[in-house]
C-alpha cells in the first residue's frame, strides 16, 4: 500500500473509531450583551437569566400559557392563614457534582438567597421568615405574613437551587464556576467572547434534552448576530432588531418568533442617590412630568421600531389583566411641559447627563429622546456605555437619566417591588415613598385579584404623579433561529428553553 493510501486508511480509521465525537450536537446561541455573574443568588441581567434557563432548574416554570408549572418540585400547599407554604420536591434529582438536591438543599439555596451578602434575590424572598426540612423531600416555607407572589417569584432566580458542597467550596468565586440542577453544566467562559455548556447525563428530565453542547455567543451588534445566524455559524439569536424583522421573514432558511414581552423599557431618573441627583429633574415632580410630556412615545415606536413595539406608561403590557387603563400614557404636550417648567421655576436649557446602553437600538432612542426633549428646553448630554459598567454606573448614583430595560415576571409584583419600594437593590434612584410601600404590602397580601389590582390602581397614580420611571413601551420578544431547529416553543418571558429541542 503507498504511503498516500495509508494516510487515507488511517483517516477513516480514525472517523470510524470517534464517531461519536463527530456526531455531538452544538446549539449556538447569539446573545446580545455578555451577562453578568453566573450566580443566581447575584445575578440580575436579563442575558444572564438565557443562560441560567439552561443550566439551573428551579422549583417551578412558566409554560408557553404563562401558567405556573412543576419544575424541581412536584407541587405545594398553603396554609388556610396563608403564611406557611409546604413544597414537595422531586425524588431523584441531582446536581451537576452528583450531590442530591434534597430539603436540605433547597433549603441552603433559599437561605443562600435570603441571606448572602449582595443578593438580588433578598426583595423577592423578604415575606419568607424562615425554611424548615419537614423530610427528606419536604421544606416548609414560613412567611411574615401571606404573600400571593410567592411561587410565581420561585419561576426564576429566586427558586434556582445551587449545591451546597460547590457554593461553600467556592465561597464569593462560586459565579467562576457556577454548579446547579439544569439540563446543561458548566463548561467554560470567556467575558465578552463565549459560554459553553454541556449535557448533564443526570439530568431528571433528560429524556426531553437531545443537544449534546450549547455555545452562548456575545455579539453585542444585532446586525452581526443576524449576519452570523445566516451565514451558519449561530442557530438562534435573541434580540433581533425591529427593522430586520420583514428581511428575517423573507429568508427561507430562518424563523422568527415574535411576542408581546413581560417586561418594560423604561428611562430612570436619579432622584436621591448621591450629588447627581441634585439638579431640577431629579428634585421637583413638576420637571420630570414637563420631562416625559416631552415625547412622543408613537412617533419614537415608528421611528426606531417600525411601530412593532407596545407604548405604554406601566410597568404592564395593556395586554396584561393588570393594566390600569383610566391611566393611559400621555400624548405629547409641549405647551404644557414648558408650562410645567414654568411653575416649577427652572430656567432652561436644563443639562441632564443621559446614560444609554451601547446597542444600536437603544442608541437610535436616545437621539430621538434627545431631539423631542430639546424642543422643550432640555439639553440631553448621550452618555453611551457597556451594560455591565452601565448598572455598576447606576448603583453609584452617576447619571441623571438612565434607558434601562426590565424583562419582566408574570406576577405584578415582579415588575414593580425591585424598582419602587425603599432601599430595593435596584432603585438606583433612592425613591422613597412609604405609601407605595404600604400599598405593594397590601397587594402581596392576598389573593384576590380585584382587591390586588385595587391596591395596584394606588400605586398606578402616585408613582406617575412623582415617580422616577418614565415607563416607555414593551418590547417584543424578537428570536431568529435557523430552520435547523426543531421543537423550540417561546414564552413570554423571552427566554430560549432547550426542552424538546433539536438540530436536524
Amino acid at each position: 500500500m503507498s504511503h498516500g493510501l495509508r494516510r487515507i486508511a488511517l483517516a477513516l480509521a480514525l472517523c470510524l473509531g470517534t464517531g461519536s465525537a463527530f456526531a455531538e450536537t452544538n446549539l449556538r446561541i447569539g446573545l446580545g450583551f455578555d451577562p453578568d455573574a453566573l450566580d443566581p443568588t447575584t445575578s440580575r441581567t436579563y442575558t444572564a437569566r438565557n443562560v441560567f434557563i439552561t443550566m439551573c432548574d428551579k422549583l417551578f416554570d412558566i409554560d408557553d400559557k404563562l401558567a405556573i408549572v412543576p419544575q424541581l418540585a412536584l407541587g405545594y400547599e398553603t396554609s388556610a392563614d396563608g403564611k406557611t407554604v409546604t413544597i414537595k420536591l422531586r425524588p431523584g434529582v441531582k446536581f451537576h457534582d452528583g450531590e442530591p438536591l434534597d430539603a436540605a438543599a433547597a433549603k441552603y439555596s433559599l437561605d443562600r438567597h435570603m441571606n448572602m451578602k449582595g443578593s438580588f434575590r433578598k426583595p423577592e424572598l423578604s415575606a419568607v421568615d424562615s425554611v424548615e426540612v419537614v423530610d427528606p423531600l419536604t421544606i416548609k416555607l414560613h412567611l411574615k405574613q401571606p404573600f400571593s407572589p410567592l411561587i410565581a417569584q420561585l419561576t426564576d432566580r429566586a427558586g434556582m437551587m445551587v449545591s451546597p458542597k460547590a457554593a461553600e467550596a467556592a465561597g464569593d468565586k462560586f459565579a467562576l464556576h457556577p454548579v446547579c440542577a439544569g439540563p446543561y453544566k458548566f463548561v467554560d467562559r470567556v467575558q465578552q467572547d463565549h459560554i459553553t455548556l454541556e449535557k448533564f447525563p443526570d439530568y431528571w428530565n433528560k429524556d426531553q434534552i437531545f443537544i449534546d453542547r450549547i455555545t452562548y455567543q456575545v455579539i453585542v451588534d444585532s446586525t452581526v448576530r443576524l449576519a452570523n445566524l445566516r451565514a451558519g455559524s449561530l442557530d438562534m439569536m435573541e434580540g433581533l432588531l425591529a427593522t430586520d424583522i420583514k428581511s428575517v421573514r423573507e429568508d427561507k432558511r430562518l424563523t422568527l418568533s415574535k411576542m408581546i414581552w413581560l417586561g418594560w423599557y423604561g428611562l430612570l431618573i436619579n432622584v436621591a442617590n448621591g450629588p447627581k441627583s441634585d439638579n431640577p429633574l431629579g428634585k421637583d415632580p413638576r420637571v420630570r412630568r414637563a420631562f416625559e410630556l416631552s415625547l412622543d412615545r408613537d412617533t419614537i415606536n415608528q421611528v426606531v421600531y417600525n411601530g412593532e413595539f407596545v407604548p405604554g406608561n406601566q410597568w404592564v403590557n395593556p395586554q396584561s389583566p393588570w393594566y390600569q387603563a383610566q391611566f393611559p400614557y400621555p400624548k405629547r404636550d409641549l405647551a404644557k411641559a414648558k408650562e410645567l417648567l414654568k411653575e416649577a421655576g427652572v430656567k432652561t436649557p436644563i443639562t441632564i447627563d443621559y446614560m444609554v446602553n451601547n446597542t444600536p437600538d437603544t442608541r437610535a432612542v436616545a437621539e430621538v429622546v434627545q431631539a423631542m426633549a430639546g424642543e422643550a428646553g432640555f439639553d440631553l448630554k448621550i452618555r453611551v456605555t457597556e451594560v455591565g459598567t452601565a448598572l455598576k454606573a447606576a448603583e453609584d448614583g452617576d447619571y441623571q437619566l438612565y434607558e434601562n430595560t426590565w424583562s419582566g415576571r408574570i406576577d405584578p409584583d415582579g415588575n414593580t417591588v425591585l424598582y419602587q419600594m425603599c432601599g430595593s437593590p435596584l432603585n438606583t434612584g433612592h425613591y422613597c415613598d412609604k405609601d407605595v410601600d404600604a400599598w405593594h404590602q397590601e397587594a402581596r397580601a392576598t389573593n384576590d385579584f380585584a382587591k390586588r389590582k385595587a391596591a395596584y390602581a394606588k400605586i398606578t397614580q402616585r408613582f406617575l404623579e412623582n415617580g422616577w420611571i418614565i415607563y416607555m413601551y414593551h418590547p417584543q420578544v424578537l428570536i431568529a433561529y435557523s430552520n435547523k431547529v426543531e421543537g423550540f416553543r417561546p414564552v413570554q418571558d423571552g427566554m430560549i428553553r432547550v426542552q424538546g429541542v433539536k438540530l436536524k
